[in-house]
């Protein structure tokens, strides 16, 4: 993983260890996201640059937050997945590819 269980806790603000699974999970989630949106595997970075993993703990970031998926957050409020993935576009633009 980009992004250590420790690092994602630490930028979540969370001590406990109830919800690891969840937060390890929203990790290679966004892992996947990051590479769908670079067209590359993170693998093939020598040293992952900052602002990937930026990206990576916005994304884990806004998943954790809206985890619920409550309609109410759909429809009343910005931050879904659609924009999350809109702004980690503008975060990584310059990084991706082409195509695969």
């Amino acid at each position: 993983m980009v992004v250590s269980l420790k690092e994602a806790k630490l930028y979540l603000r969370i001590d406990s260890d109830e919800e690891d699974t969840l937060i390890t999970s929203f990790i290679l989630t966004a892992e996947e996201i990051c590479e769908e949106i670079l067209r590359f595997p993170l693998s093939e970075f020598e040293e992952v640059p900052k602002l990937v993993k930026q990206a990576l703990l916005y994304c884990i970031a806004n998943m954790y937050e809206k985890r619920e998926g409550s309609y109410y957050y759909m429809k009343n409020e910005g931050g879904g997945m659609a924009e999350t993935i809109g702004i980690m576009k503008i975060i990584l633009g310059n990084l991706r590819k082409e195509s695969w």
